[in-house]
């Protein structure tokens, strides 16, 4: 039969397996097998099916948001008819899916109701939450205090570095006219409108259009803000639709709207190169990378953002990759149907909550729960008409199913098509569904991981080679330069060279009064050997649990710890052992039970390998029903094979400073000018059992000068639950921490604020940091101190950029400071590499200081930052951001992973965490 490609699939079907699991009804609506929310579309709609090339990006370091399927043409494409005496009189029927230049795929796929109009106004947001004229495209954010004059510092060696930025040399010189479009009838499916706003394409030039409001380079007919003028277009069966257009202003050239049109424009450019969009990125699928023996293609890509820095508008392209495998979900249940007995609960373990890609419509999907109850040959009705998932898709995409007894798939909608009307489930066909990532099991493939590392992790001389490569390409390819020409871009050919400092080398305090200069790698395990630790905690009662079949290997990894310790100066005397006949789950926790009657300081818990269950019952036990220090080792680290045994005693000597951290002795310290400072830490980490639950966490020093004590503590919050409240509380309890420890408030508190996701700076700044400066006042004027008002500095942490920085064709070194040219003129912001690595190329981490009162200048806070990286106790180096915002990560990682509730009190001053 022939199935109209326009039409909407529908079913209903009983799914007892997802009742009680996802909160739906015994008896539910999916959409067709096309997966893909798509409203019914009148016979008298005439579809309109853009090409592929632009969709939403995320911003990540300097990126911007863009808003979603707009459908742009080029200012050359069409000029507005200057014969013509009243534009409202014209009524186009001409085909607009062969003459514009279109930027989205598929609309009819999803189908979105756009905004409604409200009143006079720019009307409330609606659809996919597009359409409001003032809905922010740019986390442009102005967070750059008053304090601030100049955010550039002066300490260090100057150097130059490269990056991963390009000049946009000329940038379009046009207006941007803003209009508010509305439709009589109204239509409510986004992909509609935008078939009837392409019709008069001729009239708008270069286009935007976002389902509500309407960007062109034209001003038609000169209409001034306010007014008011009328198109027509018609459906392909003759009705015909009134469009009133309502003049809203002209774009800034320094708005978000700007760099929206200069983003579009450049992934339209891309298109030329043959590359494929997969989510929001593009990839080569011609450069791909085959790992035969797990079935693995890497796909190379780039991620790409333009946006106004310092002085000019830079282009930050980054090389990216894909990982696909070939196999499709199919195949996998067939395996785990001969290789397990029960193939179902298997097949459910390995794909729930995994990602997969379709590739008849190159999208993504998070698995929900498999169906077993369905089949493709189960039905569903598609215009009163009965057709099966095989008929549909050997109608629709010519792909015809090999077994007919295969389950559905089902993926649950994401917030983001819920918040755009589409409630309903997907369905997918496992033949026609493949996986994307790696699984855990190739994760435990050290070879395989090492062949995908040496694609993926690119040193700094294949980075800028790719880079150089990309960029050529774009200013090589016709089809790209026609279209950077069309719009008067055009784009440096070389990298840009930024300014940069390498701060000095800083000092490490080790006991006896010795000091280590840091070198180019800033890590100092050598120097332990033979060096005492700042301050030493005296272990004198401490057992070891282990099984009896391990007990030789654990001793003798005991007694060279005992040595390590020895030439560290601490005391560490020799254990008492508790051994197990098995390593059962419930042996461990009953060796926990009968170790902690005894009242010792800490536990040694030998596990034979890595083992999340396990772990996770040791943890829950010492953290929460026993409140003791524990210290799990495996056998792979401490007896290992005989060809890997050089690196024991740097295994024992991490060990042994770990135990002496956790029991407030002090490995080392840093040179710290500074007196009465309290630096807190807090970041977030979401649950991998439960997607809807995320665990935040503050970490506070008591002043590290005088004092080994922390403050520590965990919340528990559900999705999009305000997290203010738990900071204020958390943060409450860190004063009254200090206060109790040295008899008075802290003279200055440094903040540094980790796990600020893509959209949430606005909530940070206008909340939180809020919150925080009236607590502490509060807390400062109850302590008798009205005069005083706290010094305080709030400072963003991210990780997660783009931006890469070079040297000679090398890493630089750490202590590398940006404060200029890639920064942002909203923001008092730097960035820092603090790190050394061995592999591929080092990330710097961005700091955005949004509120400050501490009167130190912007080169003592970057230096500060850059010290308090030579803080973490767990690895004798530096680490990629300050050490408490390390720790609360750490803590964070652990309450959400393993114990998946906060921890005793009685653990609260230590870092039982480590």
């Amino acid at each position: 039969m022939s199935i109209p490609p326009n039409a909407r699939p529908r079913f209903r079907i009983t799914s007892p397996q997802l009742i009680g699991k996802i909160g739906i009804r015994p008896v539910m609506t999916f959409t067709g097998p096309r997966m893909s929310f798509r409203p019914r579309i009148p016979p008298s709609v005439n579809v309109f099916r853009p090409l592929l090339i632009a969709d939403t990006f995320k911003p990540r370091g300097g990126s911007i948001s863009v808003r979603p399927r707009a459908i742009l043409a080029s200012p050359q494409a069409a000029k507005p008819d200057s014969n013509a005496t009243d534009v409202s009189s014209f009524s186009s029927t001409s085909s607009s899916s062969s003459s514009c230049t279109q930027i989205e795929d598929s609309i009819a796929n999803f189908g979105v109701a756009a905004a409604k109009p409200k009143g006079e106004g720019h009307g409330e947001r609606g659809g996919r939450n597009r359409g409001g004229a003032h809905a922010p495209l740019l986390d442009s954010l102005f967070t750059r205090p008053q304090t601030c004059v100049s955010k550039m510092g002066e300490t260090g060696r100057h150097v130059t570095l490269d990056t991963n930025y390009f000049k946009i040399l000329k940038k379009p010189e046009w207006n941007i006219y803003q209009y508010r479009v509305d439709f009589v009838p109204e239509i409510d499916m986004s992909f509609v409108r935008r078939t009837l706003i392409a019709q008069q394409k001729a009239k708008f030039g270069g286009y935007i259009f976002d389902g509500t409001m309407l960007f062109t380079t034209n001003d038609l007919r000169g209409t001034k803000k306010g007014h008011e003028f009328h198109l027509t277009s018609e459906y392909h069966d003759g009705k015909t639709v009134l469009i009133n257009f309502k003049n809203v202003g002209i774009v800034d050239p320094n708005e978000a709207q700007l760099f929206q049109v200069l983003n579009l424009i450049l992934r339209q450019s891309m298109v030329g190169l043959d590359l494929q969009r997969i989510a929001h990125n593009f990839f080569d699928p011609y450069a791909k990378m085959n790992i035969d023996p797990c079935h693995i293609e890497i796909w190379p890509g780039y991620i790409t953002s333009i946006r106004q820095h310092e002085r000019d508008i830079l282009l930050c392209a980054e090389i990216t990759h894909k990982i696909m495998r070939i196999e499709s979900l199919y195949s996998i249940l067939r395996q785990l149907t001969v290789e397990t007995k029960d193939y179902q609960k298997a097949f459910k373990t390995e794909v729930i909550g995994s990602i997969v890609l379709t590739d008849y419509n190159n999208k993504t999907y998070r698995i929900t729960d498999v169906d077993f109850a369905s089949s493709p040959l189960s039905t569903f009705s598609l215009k009163d008409t009965k057709v099966s998932f095989a008929e549909y898709f050997k109608s629709r995409y010519n792909l015809i199913v090999t077994d007919s007894s295969q389950p559905m798939l089902i993926s649950k909608p994401t917030n983001k098509h819920i918040r755009g009307g589409q409630e309903e489930f997907i369905s997918l066909i496992p033949e026609f569904t493949r996986a994307t990532g790696i699984t855990d099991h190739m994760r435990t493939n050290v070879r395989f991981m090492k062949s995908m590392s040496d694609h993926t992790r690119l040193n700094p001389e294949r980075r800028l080679e790719r880079l150089r490569n990309f960029n050529e390409r774009l200013n090589s390819s016709a089809k790209s330069t026609q279209v950077l020409q069309e719009w008067n871009m055009k784009l440096d050919k070389d990298l840009l060279k930024i300014p940069a400092r390498i701060l000095p080398c800083e000092k490490i305090l080790l006991g006896r009064g010795v000091r280590y200069i840091c070198d180019g790698k800033a890590n100092w395990t050598r120097e332990f050997r033979n060096c005492s630790m700042f301050c030493n905690a005296k272990i004198s009662r401490w057992q070891v649990i282990l099984p009896s079949r391990y007990c030789r290997e654990t001793q003798s990894f005991v007694q060279m710890c005992i040595k390590v310790a020895k030439n560290m100066s601490l005391v560490l005397v020799p254990p008492k052992y508790i051994e197990m006949d098995d390593d059962r789950n419930k042996s461990y926790t009953t060796a926990v039970e009968m170790a902690s009657s005894e009242d010792p300081q800490i536990l040694m818990i030998v596990i034979q390998q890595p083992n999340e269950e396990k772990y996770s019952v040791i943890k829950k036990k010492c953290c929460i029903d026993r409140p003791i220090a524990s210290q799990v080792v495996t056998m792979k680290m401490i007896a290992p094979t005989s060809g890997k045994s050089a690196g024991l005693m740097s295994i024992a000597t991490k060990v042994v400073i770990q135990m002496n951290a956790k029991l407030r002795g002090i490995p080392w310290m840093i040179d710290l000018p500074l007196k009465g400072l309290m630096t807190v830490g807090f970041d977030v980490c979401h649950s991998s059992k439960d997607k809807n639950t995320s665990y935040s966490a503050l970490v506070a020093t008591m002043d590290v000068r005088c004092s080994s004590r922390y403050f520590s503590a965990v919340s528990k919050h559900q999705k999009f639950q305000e997290l203010s409240n738990d900071i204020i509380l958390h943060f409450t309890f860190a004063l009254r921490a200090y206060a109790k420890e040295h008899g008075t408030l802290p003279e200055r508190i440094l903040f540094y604020r980790d796990g600020v996701g893509d959209g949430q700076l606005h909530q940070v700044v206008n909340t939180e940091l809020n919150h925080l400066r009236i607590k502490a006042q509060e807390i400062y004027e109850a302590a008798g101190k009205h005069e005083i008002v706290p010094r305080f500095a709030f400072i963003v942490v991210s990780k997660r950029l783009n931006t890469r920085l070079f040297i000679n064709n090398c890493n630089p070194p750490p202590g590398t400071v940006v404060d200029d040219i890639i920064t942002l003129p909203e923001r008092y912001d730097f960035f820092i590499v603090s790190q050394s690595v061995r592999q591929g190329t080092v990330s710097p981490t961005s700091y955005n200081v949004i509120y400050d009162t501490m009167g130190l200048t912007p080169d003592r806070i970057q230096m500060l930052t850059y010290k308090m990286t030579h803080m973490y106790y767990n690895y004798t180096g530096t680490c990629r951001v300050p050490a408490v915002c390390q720790y609360a990560h750490k803590l964070a990682y652990l309450v959400a992973e393993s114990i998946h509730c906060p921890p005793s009190q009685l653990h609260e001053k230590n870092l039982y965490f480590l």
